[in-house]
């Protein structure tokens, strides 16, 4: 066997050293994927479709959704919606229908993908402004519905267009996420600064309101839960994606490079890529984590 100098070992030791500590330094470390101003003051909503496209709502100027490239960053318009209407999210059930809340029209609307086709699946008098939906493996659905102006809020459970009142006498609902397992049903509260869970049977029944998670200043805007459970927030204001355990213990805070982070979605090769939207900078941050995303799967 030949034998390695000193010298040259240790030389080995400090490049192998250094790649070890470039791959871990890089996560949780946050990097533009797209230009600033690509999108209007409300981007949000980042979400994929089952073959790994990749949308984002008000692409350039309200009322549009996005279809940009994950790799580069680069952008067109996918589809402008009709009657005003302005999406706060993008949503996909299993059979790959897209699902937008529109808090101008008091609706949620619905995109065919191959015909882009834009309807309205359900219109509700009584919705303040639907905000963000959740869905289960079956189907049924959450929306959350602040009110900003009287800082309150509700939840809503969709089913077969049909919506049912599950949570009122909320403070600005905001956020809304389930557990890998969906026996949990996590909401936040913008203005009051709170994280509420819900328990969550099969049939979208909510019970037991319990408080998760307080904090004492900065807002929050969409969550995210990855494969283990643990729920990612966006502080926005605070320009900075907190993540909490199941048993609601902060464990990790990502620094972004904007502050007003809207929403996010995992993604990428492996699912341990987050995307971030950022209304003050009006574009899209990446970062890389350690566990990929509750819904991430290998696209097809």
């Amino acid at each position: 066997m030949k034998k390695v100098s000193p010298l040259l070992l240790a030389a080995l030791l400090c490049v192998g050293a250094a790649r070890s500590q470039k791959l871990t330094d890089d996560f949780n470390q946050a990097h533009d994927l797209t230009a600033e101003n690509m999108f209007s003051k409300n981007i949000e909503g980042p979400n994929f479709d089952k073959s790994g496209n990749f949308y984002v709502v008000n692409f350039e100027k309200d009322g549009t959704i996005g279809k940009i490239n994950p790799k580069d960053g680069k952008g067109k318009v996918f589809l402008t919606l009709p009657d005003s209407s302005i999406a706060n999210g993008i949503h996909f059930d299993s059979k790959g229908l897209m699902y937008l809340p529109d808090f101008v029209g008091h609706n949620v609307l619905t995109v065919d993908m191959r015909t882009k086709k834009v309807s309205v699946y359900l219109h509700n008098d009584e919705f303040n402004q639907p905000n963000d939906l959740c869905f289960m493996k079956n189907d049924i659905f959450f929306a959350s519905d602040p009110n900003w102006k009287d800082n309150t809020g509700q939840i809503w459970r969709i089913e077969k267009g049909e919506a049912t009142l599950v949570a009122k006498d909320m403070g600005t609902t905001n956020g809304i996420e389930l557990s890998p397992d969906e026996k949990t049903l996590y909401v936040n509260e913008s203005i009051q600064r709170k994280v509420w869970k819900f328990e969550v049977d099969k049939k979208g029944n909510l019970y037991h309101k319990t408080l998760f998670y307080q904090f004492t200043d900065g807002g929050m805007d969409g969550m995210k839960c990855d494969k283990n459970g643990n729920l990612y927030i966006c502080r926005w204001g605070n320009g900075e994606i907190v993540v909490l355990s199941p048993t609601g213990k902060l464990f990790n805070t990502i620094q972004l490079r904007g502050k007003q982070c809207s929403n996010l979605v995992f993604g990428g090769r492996d699912g341990q890529t987050i995307y971030v939207t950022l209304q003050d900078r009006k574009c899209i941050e990446t970062v890389r984590v350690a566990i990929p995303g509750k819904k991430w799967v290998k696209p097809e």
